[in-house]
This record gives structure tokens, C-alpha cells and sequence, in this order.
């Protein structure tokens, strides 16, 4: 076992501390630099629980650039967490063996430029890392072992074509959109035998499985094509028998599904689906019976989410459930009747996993991201500090708050007060809005190459991020009220959520900025054209500007209607220009950024170029469109996350509180010495 550092241990929650007295304010820089606790396995007796450190490469210091690595850890309650592996080891899929004794992982050696994703394993007890399984000429894109640890079911990529390939180094190499479907395949294997893998025919796509405890059957993620809109409108948890791959009962939920899991007897699921075809977001728990798939709702119509669900041994069931912007563990027993609740206080649960009794939970939190608890009788200790530094970090109060939108709904937002409180007459804004609209902000940490959160607060500025009607965590009918109104009370409520603030003295009305990407990119579009008397800058990232031509170019159209517009395009053509921000252009007087991945296929690059040329010809209003190659819908890469953060704030600043007028140089500046490290290596 390779031990190169530790990670400090902790037994105990808090909420934002006190700042040390030589505290100095987050930069962008302290952004680029966050490590959070990934993917959590617990060992079958509970005594270590493994996890992943996930942190982006230094590019400040002159890493090469490249997206978030992940390293092996684990941890016990006896000693700090330790490297299980040779630095520079980026992992996924961290699993135990059924019997205790291997830490499993998927891994890729780059170095090796014919290598595929593997299956690795490393011996609980100490000794070197090696591999278990591979699928020649193909990743291994996730797995599960059997529990008699003498075999791992994987789901593989799609072989490589020969045919196909050698057109492809012919210069044959079109791409025929949607028709060139390249499922995944499923198998099982022997950990270190020379046995060939044994496939398990499935028609359709498989991304995700579960083994059965008696090791007979198995239940899959499964969709009939590989088209994206599928993924959304068309997923299923299929059974299917463990030794032929034959269907044995379809869970024919109407609409979207997320996390599902195997009780510990076997006869049961529980699933996080939703509700009817046109519930935008899987968050109702539902119980399954694993023999006729017939499947009954927990908490349907409960104005809350549930987000992650985990079997005890004793046959209760855990679930991470978000309620409005906090969270908590409850459990059910069998016949879904709730047990008990856990109030983790300040914690925002994220993901939960557990062997036998012991249950671990990845967390955040206004005051760090997330790190690893252990659920220690009633309460939540904490296991690792992965930033250390943030306690030299002077940070702005964090708190909830609702509001009263202008027809009638009650409305609830996180609120960041800039470090030291608000001036007289308020303070400038940030208005961030999430994407989706199905998904919220939760009171945990806010602050990503994305949102200002505390690196805005520390240069004074207040940031608001509302729950806007369409989001989550308040139950199916709030995330349905946006539906068939596009840009109407959804985004009424951003501008009463500021007013809200304004009259309370938090904000000054006349130095707002508004932010978002996706959806929230859309809504920063409306915000600086039909809006745009209410903001005086805004930053759109990956955003919609024309829905008539979101809908041809993107790669959910069903999904668009089924749970957004609930009309297609042609039934009102007129109607659907009218809420595209391009149709309010000639009025725009907000600075606008407009930033967008060059790859992105969500929202097609077309929407930025769109808006920006009607703004361009239309206006004298100032607008920069920024591209990021290689970049889809969200940036992955380490450059293109600090460039995205320096620039959000560089623009915020310079309309919000600097001098306004022309835009700011195209070009940012790079800290002293990152190229010259980076070139001289």
C-alpha cells in the first residue's frame, strides 16, 4: 500500500465558523483549487470506507491542463485517511468485494495509448494494485460483483467496428446523426481468471446494474435506443435472469427514473422515479415489487425530493430527502411506513451508501464542499477536511429566505451577505439561477467556477439563488408550475425574490447583475433583454435565446415538451418567438457576457451566436460572445473553468461596480509565472 499523505480527520458538524483573525477574502484562484469527497464504498464490516478525492490538475502552479482526477482513499475511525494508490492514479467505480478483502476500481492508464478502462483491484490488507477484468477494445464503463466475490457483472462500451474503423482512417467518416446506434454490453467475468467474459444478450441499452443478494437475477438501467431523449422520457429498471441475460419483468414507471436499489432479501426496489410522463424530475420514492414489477409511491405529492436511497441489513430503508433548501435522513420500513428521521443540521446530504448498519453519507455545507460523514447514532461525524484552508477564508453569512412572488406562491432562496454585512442603500447583486428548471439550491456550498458565492461576498458583493417555481424540493405540482409558461411567472419570481431583498436593505436595486447557465443561461437572457430594466449586467452560459430553434437543434426535443413547453413550436409559431429573448433584442440595455462550449449538443452554440448577432445589429448595447473549444454543456477542463470564473467576475465588477462603458480587454490576465512554468516545461 502506497501512503503519501493524510487527510484530517474530524468528529463533528458545523455550520460557517468564526473567521480567524488574519482571514482575507476567496479568489478565483482558491476556486480552482477545491477537493471534494466523490464516490463512497463501505467495507462489508463497516470498519473502513473508501472513497474519492476528486480535485481539478494545478494549471496555476503549471500542471498540464485537464479535467478533475480522482484518487483512492480510505479511512477508519482509528486513523486519518490514506492514499491506497501511486499518485497520480485518476479512479471511478470504488467498490469493496462482497467478502471484505478488495478495494475494486475502474481505471485507464494513459500512458498506455492502446488501454481501455479496466477493472483494478487492490488487497484490503496491503500490496499492489492489479487488474481483474477486462473487454478487449473496449472501456468498462461500470460494474457490480456477485456476492460470492467470485465474478463481477460490467457493462462494456460498444466494440469497435473493423469495417467501420478502417473507413474511418479512409477519410469515410460522416456521421449519420441518430442512426448509428452503439449500445452497451453487458457481461460477466472472473476476476483473474483466463476465462473469456461471458455475454449476457440484452436488446436495447444498458448504463446501469444491480446484483441481486442471491446472485440469480439482476436489475439494469435500460433504454430501447441510445438517443439522449430517451435517457430522459424512455428509461426503465428491467429484470433480467443473471445466467442468460432473459427479461423476466419490465418496472413500467411512466416517466423519468434515478437511484434504485435492492433490499437485502431480495424481494424488493426502491426506486426514485417520477410521477407521470410529465413530472420534469425523478423524486418520488417508489417501492417495487422485484417479482411482478408491479411498484407503489411512497411520498407522492410531498413537497420535498428524494435523492438517494440505501438498504440496511436489517431490511429498513435509508433515504436522503431534500426538503426545500435543507435535507435529512429518513428511513422506511418494508411496507413504506416511516421509522425514524435524522436531522443532519447544517449538512446537505448528497449521496448515501451503507453495509450492514453502517452508514456513510457524502455531504456539503455552507462552509465547505463536500467531505465524508458516518452516521454515528443519531447524528453525523465527520470523517475527513479536505480544505483545510478555507478556515483562513473570511466568509458571508449564508441563510435561507421566502418570499411572496407577485401571484400568490411562496418562494424560497439562499441568500449570501457580502463578508461584513451590506452598506447602507444595499449592496450589489448576483442573481444566480440554476439550470433545469428541475433541480434547486440547496443551503450547502455554493461557491463553483459557475456561481460567485463566497468569492463574490468577499469582494462585496450580495448573491442570491433563488428556487424559482419549476425547481425541485417542494414537491410535483411547484416544479410543474413553469410548465406551458415559458419566461412568465418563472422568471417573475427572480425579479420579486431581488425586489423582496431590495425592501429588506440587502440589495441595491440599481447595481443587480443576473447569471446562469442552461436554463438559467435562458433566464439570464430574458433577464437582460425583456427584463432589462431590472439588471444592469449579466453573464449567460450555454443559454437559450430562440426556442423555436432550441427545439431544432438540441437533443431532447420530447423532453422539451413533455415537461417544459407542453406545445410544439408549429402549434403557435408566434408564441413561442415571444418568449425567445432574440424577440426583446432591440430593447436590451444590459451588458451582457455570453459564454458557450464549442461541443455542446444540449444547447446547440447556434442559441449564443443568435443572441449576439440580434443584440450586435440591434443594439449599442455592449455584448462579448467567449467560445470554449473542446467544451460542451459545462466546462470540464481546469482552464476553461478559471477562465469562466475570473471572467463572470471581471464582468460583474466592471458593470456593477467599476467604471461601465466599453467591455473589459478580451484577454484575461493570467497569474505571473503560469505560462512561463507551463512553456518551460
Amino acid at each position: 500500500m502506497s501512503v503519501k499523505k493524510s487527510i484530517t480527520l474530524f468528529a463533528c458538524v458545523s455550520a460557517l465558523a468564526a473567521a480567524p483573525a488574519l482571514a482575507r477574502p476567496m479568489t478565483p484562484e482558491d476556486v480552482s483549487r477545491l477537493a471534494d469527497v466523490g464516490g463512497i464504498a463501505v467495507s462489508p464490516d463497516g470498519a473502513r470506507i473508501a472513497f474519492g478525492r476528486g480535485q481539478l490538475p494545478d494549471i496555476l502552479s503549471g500542471a498540464e491542463n485537464g479535467s478533475t482526477d480522482t484518487s483512492l482513499h480510505v479511512a477508519t475511525a482509528a486513523m486519518a485517511a490514506q492514499d491506497f494508490l501511486p499518485e497520480g492514479m485518476d479512479v471511478g467505480g470504488i467498490r469493496f468485494s462482497p467478502d471484505g478483502r478488495m478495494i475494486s476500481f475502474l481505471w485507464k492508464d494513459e500512458d498506455d495509448e492502446d488501454a481501455h478502462a479496466a477493472l483494478y483491484g487492490i488487497p484490503v490488507a496491503g500490496g499492489g494494485h492489479r487488474r481483474l477484468a477486462e473487454i478487449e477494445g473496449a472501456d468498462i464503463r461500470s460494474y457490480e460483483w456477485a456476492p460470492d466475490s467470485r465474478s463481477v457483472y460490467v457493462i462494456a462500451r460498444a466494440a469497435t467496428d473493423p469495417r467501420r474503423h478502417a473507413e474511418s482512417e479512409a477519410g469515410f467518416n460522416a456521421v449519420i446523426y441518430e442512426e448509428e446506434q452503439r449500445f452497451h454490453r453487458l457481461f460477466a467475468v472472473t476476476p483473474g481468471s483466463d476465462a473469456e467474459p461471458r455475454a449476457l444478450e440484452i436488446e436495447g441499452h444498458v448504463t446501469e446494474l444491480r446484483v441481486a443478494p442471491d446472485g440469480d437475477w439482476l436489475a439494469l438501467r435500460w433504454a430501447p435506443t441510445t438517443r439522449v431523449d430517451d435517457s430522459f422520457t424512455a428509461q426503465r429498471v428491467v429484470i433480467v435472469d443473471a445466467d442468460d441475460g432473459a427479461i423476466r419483468t419490465t418496472v413500467e414507471t411512466p416517466g423519468k427514473i434515478d437511484d434504485f436499489e435492492i433490499s437485502p432479501d431480495g424481494s424488493m426496489l426502491s426506486l426514485i422515479a417520477a410521477v407521470d410522463q410529465h413530472d420534469p424530475a425523478p423524486t418520488t420514492l417508489h417501492l417495487v415489487n422485484a417479482a411482478t414489477g408491479a411498484f407503489t409511491a411512497v411520498n407522492a405529492g410531498a413537497a420535498e425530493a428524494v435523492v438517494d436511497t440505501e438498504w440496511l441489513a436489517d431490511g429498513r430503508l435509508a433515504a436522503a430527502v431534500h426538503v426545500g433548501a435543507q435535507s435529512e435522513l429518513r428511513f422506511y420500513d418494508a411496507s413504506g411506513a416511516q421509522t425514524g428521521t435524522v436531522d443532519p443540521g447544517a449538512l446537505i446530504l448528497r449521496r448515501i451508501e451503507a453495509a450492514g448498519d453502517r452508514l456513510a453519507a457524502v455531504a456539503d455545507a455552507p462552509a465547505h464542499p463536500n467531505e465524508l460523514f458516518l452516521l454515528d447514532g443519531g447524528s453525523f461525524a465527520r470523517w475527513t477536511t479536505l480544505n483545510p484552508w478555507l478556515a483562513d477564508i473570511d466568509m458571508g453569512a449564508q441563510r435561507t429566505m421566502t418570499y411572496q412572488s407577485r401571484d400568490g406562491h411562496t418562494i424560497e432562496g439562499i441568500a449570501i451577505e457580502p463578508v461584513g454585512g451590506a452598506p447602507s442603500g444595499g449592496a450589489p447583486t448576483i442573481l444566480t439561477v440554476h439550470g433545469g428548471p428541475e433541480a434547486h439550491y440547496s443551503n450547502g456550498w455554493l461557491t463553483r467556477y459557475s456561481m460567485a458565492g463566497q468569492v463574490g461576498a468577499g469582494q462585496g458583493y450580495a448573491i442570491f439563488y433563488p428556487n424559482y417555481r419549476g425547481s425541485t424540493a417542494y414537491g410535483t405540482d411547484f416544479s410543474k408550475l413553469h410548465q406551458g409558461d415559458y419566461a412568465g411567472g418563472e422568471f417573475n419570481d427572480l425579479v420579486d425574490g431581488i425586489q423582496a431583498l431590495g425592501a429588506e436593505g440587502l440589495v441595491d436595486l440599481e447595481r443587480v447583475g443576473i447569471t446562469g447557465g442552461s436554463y438559467g443561461g435562458y433566464a439570464t437572457a430574458w433577464g437582460a433583454t425583456a427584463l432589462t430594466e431590472h439588471f444592469a449586467a449579466a453573464v449567460m452560459f450555454v443559454g437559450i435565446s430562440n426556442q423555436i430553434s432550441k427545439f431544432g437543434t438540441g437533443d431532447i426535443p420530447n423532453e422539451m415538451y413533455l415537461v417544459h413547453s407542453r406545445a410544439w413550436p408549429w402549434e403557435d409559431w408566434q408564441a413561442m418567438l415571444e418568449v425567445s429573448p432574440i424577440f426583446h433584442a432591440g430593447q436590451a440595455q444590459t451588458p451582457i457576457l455570453i459564454l458557450h462550449g464549442e461541443e455542446d449538443t444540449r444547447v446547440d452554440p447556434g442559441q449564443s451566436y443568435e443572441l449576439y448577432n440580434a443584440l450586435k445589429i440591434r443594439t449599442e448595447t455592449p455584448v462579448r460572445l467567449v467560445l470554449y473549444p473542446g467544451e460542451g454543456h459545462g466546462n470540464q477542463q481546469a482552464a476553461a473553468r478559471y477562465d469562466y470564473n475570473v471572467r463572470l467576475m471581471r464582468w460583474m465588477d466592471h458593470y456593477l461596480t467599476g467604471p461601465g462603458g466599453e467591455p473589459p480587454a478580451p484577454r484575461i490576465e493570467l497569474p505571473e509565472g503560469m505560462i512561463e512554468a507551463e512553456a518551460g516545461e
